[in-house]
């Protein structure tokens, strides 16, 4: 019995005093717990911060040069079921618009309205030929700082015409081909011989595969395209430059790899950021890397593995003479879109990855455009999508196929 000698108010007090004490002992220890925590909590993120910082470094920044500040996005964590991809159309059937035509007033419901002719999805410019990022991402402010933010449109808003019109929505990127960056970082920028930039014939420069802060820009474009709701993102201009004297493009920090691991390893880096962000991943691809080795690093056997859709670029204006075997391309452009076909089935079979062609549908006739979409059905294609730069299409090959 606690303190015997003392009367009943004497020992109640003293209970009551040593309760206290005890709440007071327990306190003290939860907080020393808590404070132990914090403590081993702010230890580790100095150790992460310097690990990012070491990170940002190994990308191939050097002392001096300006901070990318690429994102400033909090890092993706695995979406719910409701975030994940719609699930796909039974076929693709889409057209491709520029920032620009998405810019007019209309515009955009315009190629929506197309779904009454059959039409399902449509490819948008998000970062074009030009470098130009056409709306205004806030977590890519580098975007803004070299001017190439535009905005064209606001992303949730096409995302939420898409989705009340049953609209596939596809975001386009150009990865390799970017004259703003370019222009506004040098450093970034594939090079002469003699120190400046390098150009295409057409005047055009591009940024260096070889430099992984560019991955990041083109990947952070993306992500802020992907979390704005986009269904999918297609990866273009994913390769080496083809147009102009490439026999005077440097390469700074250019490794051992070749083109081929160069631009392969850029898809698995691309998928490895998006997928948490429930999106699906698409490259465009020369027609003709299917059939042979252009040198660019476009391998579709390889980059099958890391996207969930090749587009190949069927465009039969695209192809020289005896190409396919084929005497004229432009003038069997069914027969070229099937052979073309024919050999990206063969090169990613075993793959996961379907095949949705581009098809050309300019300076051709409604029935050459139907020939194309029609050998494409025929090879068991996911789709297609019709490709005109001036956003003038043939809406009647957008029906669905007729049954039974």
């Amino acid at each position: 019995m606690l303190y015997p000698s003392m009367d009943p108010n004497e020992r109640f007090r003293a209970r009551r005093a040593q309760i206290r004490r005890r709440k007071r002992l327990r306190r003290a220890a939860v907080f020393a717990i808590v404070l132990a925590a914090v403590i081993a909590l702010a230890a580790g993120m100095t150790l992460a911060g310097k690990s990012l910082s070491d990170g940002k470094e190994a990308t191939g920044a050097k002392s001096g040069e300006p901070a990318l500040e690429v994102s400033q996005a909090a890092p993706p964590q695995a979406p719910p079921a409701a975030q994940r991809p719609r699930p796909l159309p039974v076929e693709i059937r889409g057209v491709h618009v520029t920032g620009a035509l998405a810019s007019v007033p209309g515009k955009m419901a315009e190629y929506v309205g197309y779904t009454k002719h059959g039409l399902n999805a449509i490819q948008l410019d998000v970062k074009d030929e030009g470098g130009i990022v056409n709306f205004v991402p806030s977590s890519v402010p580098l975007a803004q700082r070299i001017g190439a933010s535009r905005p064209h449109f606001k992303p949730r808003e096409v995302v939420r015409l898409a989705r009340a019109n049953d609209v596939y929505l596809i975001g386009r990127i150009v990865v390799f081909q970017d004259p703003v960056l370019a222009r506004a970082r040098p450093d970034l920028a594939i090079r002469t011989a003699g120190g400046g930039v390098w150009e295409t014939s057409g005047g055009l420069q591009w940024v260096n595969p070889y430099d992984r802060r560019v991955w990041d820009y083109a990947v952070s474009v993306a992500e802020a395209t992907a979390r704005a709701g986009f269904d999918e993102i297609m990866f273009d201009y994913v390769r080496f430059p083809s147009d102009g004297d490439v026999s005077r493009a440097v390469y700074p920090g250019q490794t051992s790899q070749s083109r081929t691991e160069l631009v392969t390893d850029f898809t698995a880096y691309a998928k490895r950021r998006l997928e948490p962000l429930g999106v699906r991943v698409s490259t465009a691809l020369f027609g003709l890397s299917a059939t042979r080795d252009m040198g660019l690093g476009q391998s579709p056997r390889l980059i099958a593995q890391n996207v969930d859709t090749i587009n190949p670029m069927a465009y039969p204006a695209l192809y020289g003479g005896g190409e396919l075997g084929i005497e004229s391309p432009t003038a069997e452009p069914g027969e070229t879109v099937f052979r073309t076909l024919a050999d990206f089935r063969s090169a990613i079979r075993g793959s996961r990855a379907q095949l949705v062609p581009w098809i050309q549908d300019w300076n051709f006739s409604e029935r050459e455009v139907r020939q194309q979409v029609e050998a494409a059905r025929l090879m068991g294609a996911k789709g297609f999508l019709l490709w005109n730069a001036a956003g003038r299409y043939t809406t009647s090959v957008l029906a669905a196929p007729a049954t039974g």
